[in-house]
């Protein structure tokens, strides 16, 4: 998932470290845009015999350059911006048939939502500035 080796860190400094490279890689215009559009796209999903739900179909790579970019081809620079999400966790794609499938890591939305809510603060507001 990202470029670092989480061998020889800790548990929380692991989650530290995949949290940054996700508000890394959604800290570029472009790569937000992608995400945004990515997230609002709504689609059937199907329940697998797992329990695990999953869109039968989404957006595909040339369906997300065309919508960012306007142009009707996918350029080096909308794949890098894709690939960039893909590394960081936030996005998932998938080959169906001829087509990639691209969607959100619903873990990894709930995994930011966790983190700036409660979860997001390593020091409790009574060890803040000497309280």
């Amino acid at each position: 998932m990202t470029k670092y080796s989480t061998a020889t860190i800790s548990e929380s400094e692991s989650t530290l470290l995949s949290t940054a490279v996700m508000f890394k890689a959604l800290g570029e215009p472009t790569r937000l845009r992608i995400y945004n559009f990515l997230r609002s796209c709504c689609c059937e999903v199907v329940v697998e015999d797992s329990g695990d739900v999953r869109p039968v179909m989404g957006p595909t790579v040339g369906e997300v350059c065309c919508r960012i970019t306007g142009a009707d081809r996918i350029n080096s620079t909308i794949s890098e911006h894709l690939k960039e999400l893909r590394e960081a966790g936030l996005i998932t794609i998938e080959r169906r048939g001829r087509n990639m499938v691209c969607g959100v890591n619903r873990e990894a939305i709930a995994s930011l939502v966790e983190y700036l809510g409660e979860g997001g603060s390593e020091v409790s507001n009574g060890d803040c500035c000497g309280e």
